[in-house]
């Protein structure tokens, strides 16, 4: 390994106790009784009538090394590590074992919230965050204004953030990430919660961090994002870096990962379930039809077992292209399909017949979930199958549409030619 590098991570890992955990900050009064019953605890453990704690390692045997002014992508499945990994970084938890070197100030927003005191104001807090990050009074209000405008949220900076929005809480906590001049700049998918007109922004935003020469660590499952922002990768898999490369090349091995696991009828990530709500999504299938017309028809089947009466739920579906771009995402608060004092078996047919769509021919990402509408999701299966969309010559000139050499949407235009001596058409 060089000398040159902002963080180098070696023999990292972090274990954490499932069920039964203690917490460390207990009152007094807890420990107290815990005084008190730990010989009784001891005296059962030795009989055997008490089990041990399951243990769980979220990182093993972690090593990479990043470069200044590198931009990397941190990808994996949901459970592979990687939030887990930035909290590290970001010094927010310790780390079992292993050993991190950083070298720089680090600015972090891992989740909403993260840095922010609830009861201050969005100005107190854009302080207290400097202050944590090592920076002078000068130095915040020098960057003071450049903040309030990134984040768009001047009406309210003397608004306790408890009041706040989802919204505006990411904006402001962003801006001061972005906008206070660390050396190290870290984002996990928080940035999901706002609009695409910010994200747009952000992503804009932690360009120009990077051709500042500063160092960034963005985590998403928009293969799109980090494709477009990032040089190199880290693949996380089972708390364990299974590849460190280019950016294209980690992304096209966990995409095809993706494909090799998601098959059509989900035998080896169904059923999921929610024990809180009482709910299952036991089976997911879809089927692609082209007609000899060149359309197609799309068709979903989902199952859901309620094992508790639901009312005001409905089910959506998401659609993203390999690469993570969203396609569509049709959820119950906008289709308003809703059910209402429901147990049991529930049977959610899904259809497109004859779709007069333009889209490219390639496989398609499809993401379930069921919710209540504007309020929260109860069940989320994310890649949950395949659509694989024929490739089509749509324009009938021998030549098939697919998104690797054409993008997603081919538009239906008619071309017309002048010349000297007329139109030809």
């Amino acid at each position: 390994m060089s000398n040159d590098f902002a963080i180098r991570v070696s023999g990292l890992g972090k274990e954490y106790t499932l069920g039964g955990a203690e917490r460390v900050d207990k009152s007094f009064r807890e420990m107290l009784l815990g005084s008190l019953t730990a010989p009784f605890k001891r005296f059962k453990k030795l009989r055997g009538e008490v089990e041990e704690a399951e243990r769980f390692w979220a990182l093993k045997d972690v090593n990479f090394e990043i470069k200044p002014g590198e931009v990397v992508g941190i990808i994996g499945r949901n459970g592979a590590g990687k939030s887990t990994l930035l909290k590290i970084l970001s010094r927010i938890t310790d780390p079992t074992e292993g050993k991190i070197e950083i070298r720089g100030r680090i600015s972090s927003l891992l989740e909403v919230g993260t840095g922010f005191h609830p009861e201050l104001t969005g100005r107190e807090n854009i302080f207290l965050n400097g202050a944590i990050l090592g920076m002078s009074r000068k130095e915040i209000t020098r960057k003071f204004d450049e903040i309030i405008a990134f984040a768009e949220v001047d009406k309210f900076l003397d608004t306790p953030v408890k009041r706040y929005s989802s919204g505006m809480y990411v904006r402001l906590a962003f801006a001061v990430a972005a906008h206070l001049e660390p050396e190290i700049l870290v984002v996990d998918e928080v940035l999901a919660v706002g609009d695409a007109a910010f994200q747009k922004k952000c992503l804009g935003k932690m360009s120009d961090v990077a051709k500042e020469g500063r160092t960034v660590l963005f985590v998403s499952h928009n293969m799109g994002a980090v494709r477009s922002l990032c040089s190199t990768g880290v693949l996380l898999q089972n708390g364990k870096v299974a590849m460190h490369s280019s950016i294209d090349n980690v992304v096209s091995t966990y995409m095809s990962q993706v494909v090799n696991r998601t098959v059509q009828h989900n035998s080896d990530i169904l059923p999921i379930r929610n024990d809180k709500y009482g709910l299952e999504i036991t089976s997911i299938n879809v089927a692609v039809e082209l007609k000899d017309t060149g359309y197609f028809s799309l068709l979903i089947d989902i199952d859901i077992l309620a094992s508790e009466q639901q009312n005001n739920i409905g089910v959506g579906l998401g659609i993203s292209s390999m690469s993570g771009v969203k396609v569509s995402v049709l959820g119950p608060s906008v289709t308003n399909y809703v059910l209402d004092g429901v147990r049991g078996s529930i049977h959610c047919h899904f259809s497109c017949e004859n779709i007069d769509v333009y889209l490219a021919g390639g496989d398609y990402i499809l993401d379930v979930w069921v919710a209540k509408p504007r309020t929260e999701y109860l069940i989320k299966v994310d890649d949950a199958a395949i659509v694989s969309i024929p490739p089509r010559d749509l324009f009938s000139t021998g030549v098939y549409f697919t998104e690797n050499h054409h993008g997603l949407v081919p538009l239906p235009l008619k071309f017309e030619f002048s010349t000297g001596k007329g139109v030809k058409k």
